[in-house]
This record gives structure tokens, sequence and C-alpha cells, in this order.
């Protein structure tokens, strides 16, 4: 039988946002592979060698993704610890794990079945004390043990061969449509169950292991304070509904199910909260945060990448997210996204935008121009429910694309996407004083310390909210004693 490598997880940000990944799915689905060139990997990505099968080759892929692996040896200390603890009271005592750490800056954990544990440095950023993290990672734990992944995969397995049943072999693609849609609801909800599964797993495992159960809700909390922070939401983003195809539980039904098993779990001791949270910070102190400028920075609807001297500014409203491969975003409430990336080719721009990146589309009359100097391509495409603006712009030996989509592609997303096309040009030394590397610093509040007064501290847009959002707080007054994080060069 064929190895599974299914990835579970991704519930620590998916449950409540990241609408550029919908966007990269989006973008990633409609793009006809170019075997001519090579997308261009920033220096800090992994380079992956040798002959690899089976797990090792799904984390190798997942490694490249997210940036590589992020070396923080206090960190990691702690998280191995962690998961000693856990496993020994979780439903598996003598399985062995390993703990990645990835150089992302989006909060998210995920899981193989081969019990490969990944959190991103932007999700231990947001944690503040161990039972938290112990909480993600607990969460993560029980998806191997539970099996999520290899059920999840078996599931789609039989899913995908009745789709294909229906519309090949019965010839009738209109009851094929209709089983692929009974099939995804049906498959939601059971990731859902997944999950509800692994929160209430984890939680009682945290209890078992001497960790504060409760930890789980407020790094909840925490991510939904962030991920309103990040989406520019106004009011409490737990408040939101939830898309009835989504694989996750919205971020009230879960926080409620994890406080009702705590109340119940079972504690092996009364954790210390204070040495908790001065523990993890400490092993916080100094780590990377936000982007990696080797791999270029995100700034507001910015992105600014000084390796390679280049930035340009997205539309207004644009959820921006960056990885390795590409730059993604998410416009006017996901009815319109972008996708960005670099080549090095000695293609024309006219020649790559005529080369047809989309699959399944009808294409208009190639242009050219000259942006801020540079040569430029241009052409519009249509599908059947997006339609594209694809463009290429020549700089030196690299060649940038953007693929621009919009449910309708009407005259005022054009100009949108025209303009943002438009600002592209050498960066400024203002643009490459605000790539400068930025790390989470611990400070320590004195009498008389507010949020205010630590928040001026933050080398960040927004110092106050971004700061709330950090340590996890609202309205409450800071503790003079405590360790606070703020964000510093």
């Amino acid at each position: 039988m064929k190895e599974t490598t299914a990835v579970v997880g991704e519930p620590w940000l998916r449950r409540l946002r990241l609408a550029a990944a919908a966007a990269c799915a989006l973008l990633a689905a409609a793009c006809a592979s170019d075997r001519s060139t090579a997308p261009l990997i920033p220096s800090s990505a992994p380079r992956i060698v040798g002959a690899e099968t089976g797990y090792d080759r799904e984390r190798g892929r997942l490694l490249a993704v997210f940036g590589g692996e992020y070396r923080a040896p206090a960190a990691r200390a702690v998280l191995d610890d962690v998961v000693a603890r856990l496993v020994a009271h979780s439903a598996e005592p003598g399985r062995s794990y390993r703990v990645t750490i990835l150089n992302s800056p989006s909060p998210n954990a995920f899981a193989l079945p081969s019990g490969d544990l990944f959190v991103t440095r932007g999700l231990l950023a947001l944690a503040n004390d161990t039972s938290e993290i112990a909480a993600v990672l607990a969460h993560e734990i029980a998806h191997v043990t539970a099996r999520h992944a290899l059920t999840r995969a078996e599931l789609e397995r039989r899913s995908a061969i009745v789709e294909q049943v229906v519309t090949e072999v019965l010839d009738d693609p209109a009851a094929g449509r209709t089983v692929q849609l009974r099939n995804r609801i049906g498959l939601a909800g059971f990731s859902r169950a997944q999950e509800l599964e692994a929160d209430e797993i984890g939680v009682a495992m945290t209890a078992a292991a001497g960790f504060d159960p409760f930890g789980a809700a407020r790094f909840l909390e925490t991510l939904g304070r962030d991920a309103a922070l990040r989406t520019g939401s106004a009011g409490d983003a737990r408040k939101r509904g939830m898309n009835f195809l989504s694989t996750h539980p919205s971020p009230p039904e879960r926080i409620a199910r994890v406080l009702a098993v705590a109340r119940n779990a079972a504690r092996t001791a009364a954790p210390d909260r204070a040495a908790e949270n001065a523990r993890w910070l400490a092993a916080l102190d100094g780590i990377l945060h936000g982007d990696d400028p080797q791999a270029g920075v995100i700034r507001e609807r910015r992105f600014i990448h000084p390796v390679l001297g280049f930035a340009f500014t997205a539309p207004e409203g644009t959820l921006l997210e960056n990885s390795p491969q590409a730059v993604v975003g998410v416009v006017a409430d996901r009815q319109a996204a972008l996708r960005f990336d670099s080549l090095r080719t000695t293609a024309t721009p006219e020649e790559v935008v005529g080369r047809g990146w989309i699959e399944g589309v009808s294409m208009g009359r190639v242009e050219t121009l000259a942006v801020n100097g540079l040569p430029a391509a241009t052409v519009t495409a249509a599908g059947q429910d997006w339609s594209y603006r694809i463009a290429a712009i020549r700089q030196g030996d690299l060649l940038h694309r953007f693929i621009f989509a919009a449910r309708e592609l009407t005259p005022e997303f054009d100009r949108m996407f025209m303009a943002t096309l438009a600002s592209f040009r050498a960066v400024t030394a203002e643009e490459a004083a605000m790539t400068r590397s930025h790390a989470l610093r611990v400070v320590v509040a004195r009498p008389g310390d507010t949020v205010e007064t630590l928040a001026r501290m933050m080398k960040t847009d927004r110092p106050t909210e971004r700061f709330r959002a950090l340590n996890g707080i609202e309205g409450q007054a800071l503790v003079a004693g405590r360790a606070y994080k703020i964000v510093g060069e």
C-alpha cells in the first residue's frame, strides 16, 4: 500500500483566518506549470538534496514552503521538554516525536503521521507561557495518535473515486459536480469533528502532564486578536461567522469546548503561572520577528526586497503573505487576489505573458509598456469563474511576474491592478531602512508602566494594538515586575 503523507493540523491559524493562503491555493490551482523557468528561491530558503521518500519527502516540501528551519536553541529546548512531558500522558507514551521550528512569521502548526511536529516562529511569538505552547503541541500530538491524517486521506481517496466513476464511467458531469459538492461538505464536517476531538484530547493531555488546561482557551483568544489585527477587521474576530465548508470549527465553538474540557480535566499538579510565563519568555528573547529580510519584507501594503532591490505596493485593503515561492494576497473581501514571483530567464516580458500561465482561459492581445523605465508586458484573460490581468517586468536578468485575479474584472479592479503594476520600482533608501530585521525582546514592567509606555518601545506600526495582541492582553493593567514582549531591533 502506498505510504500516506497527509498533513494534519494548521488549526492554530486557519480556524480564524489566513485569507492569503486561500488566494495562494486559488492561484496555484489556476496556474499551469512553466517548465522553461524556475522560481527564484531566496538565499534563506533550504536546499533539499538527495533522494527522499515518504515522510522525509513531505518534510522537505514543508521546509521549502515555510522558509526552512529556524534555529532557536533556547526555544527548541523548551519545546522538546514540553513534548516529552505530554507524550508520557498521551495514548502512545512510547512514540517518538521531532519538533521543527519553521522560519515563517505566520502563526501556524501542523503534524505528519510520522510524528514530525511543526511550529512557526510566528506562532511561538504569540504564546505567553509554557501551558499555551503545550496546548498547541498536545493538539498536534492528538492528531497523530488519533490517526486523523490517515483517516482523512482514505476518505478523500474514496471520494475521488466516486466522483470519477460518476463523471467518466456514467458520463454524467452534472451529477459528478453534485457528488463533489456533497463530498466536500462531508469531508469538511469530518475535519471539523477531528479538530474538536484533537482539542479535547489535547486539553486533557496538558492537564495530566501538569500544565494549565486553560492555556488552550487563552491561546485561542490571543490568536483571535492577532487575526483581527492582521486583517484589519473591526470588532471582535471571535464573532465572525464560519463558512459551512470550513475545515475548522468557529472560534467561539472551540473556545467554549476547550473551556468545558479544562474545567473537568483531572490535574496532576497546580501549575505556577508566573514561572511558566518567565521560562517561556526567556526562551523567546531575541527570536526573529516578522519577515526575514533575505526573503523580502511586508510593510502594510508594500512588499520590499532589499536583496533584489525592488518594491511594489498592493491595492488598498490587501492582506499580503510572503513565502519562498511567491507573495500572495487577497483584495476586497476575497473577491480579488494577486500572486507575485520572480524568475531568472532570458525570455522577454511579451514571451512570458503570452505563454498561457492560466489553464482553460481565453487570452486577449499582449500589450507592451514601460514601468518606471523597465520593459514590461501585460494581457487580460477570462475563465469560467475568474478573470485575470497578467503582467511581467524585466529587471536586469530577473523577470518579475504578477497575476491578478478577480471574480469580475471590473474597470475599478483593473485600475487597482494597473496601479500596483505601476508602483513597481527600485528600493529607496527609506524603504531599505524599513527592512532591518526585528526581534522579540523581553522587558520587565516597572511601577507606573502602562501599555502605552511599553508600546512606545515597539518597532512596528500600530504599536499599542500590536503590543496587546503580542502579549494576549485586552483592557487589564500591566503588572509591575512581570515580563512582557516587545518588538525591537
